[in-house]
């Protein structure tokens, strides 16, 4: 019982760890700008996508709370 609260407390912690360390991921979406018969012609777009304050507060106190329950909990 202890480790169904100890391991996702962990990973909640460190997902909160990598949203305070990277707090902006960049990606790349491709468009279909035109096509013309068998031609296309695609767009190659980044794209920023930025963790919010919020989000990464709660994984850090969701996970030490899973955490310290875990602890708390008799084998």
């Amino acid at each position: 019982m202890k480790r169904l609260a100890l391991i996702p407390g962990i990973v909640l912690f460190l997902l909160g760890i990598v949203a305070v360390v990277h707090p902006t991921f960049e990606y790349h979406s491709r468009e279909r700008v035109a096509k013309i018969g068998p031609v296309e012609a695609t767009m190659d777009e980044p794209k920023t996508f930025e963790v919010p304050t919020a989000a990464t507060v709660a994984l850090l106190v969701s996970g030490l709370a899973l955490v310290a329950v875990a602890f708390k909990m008799k084998s």
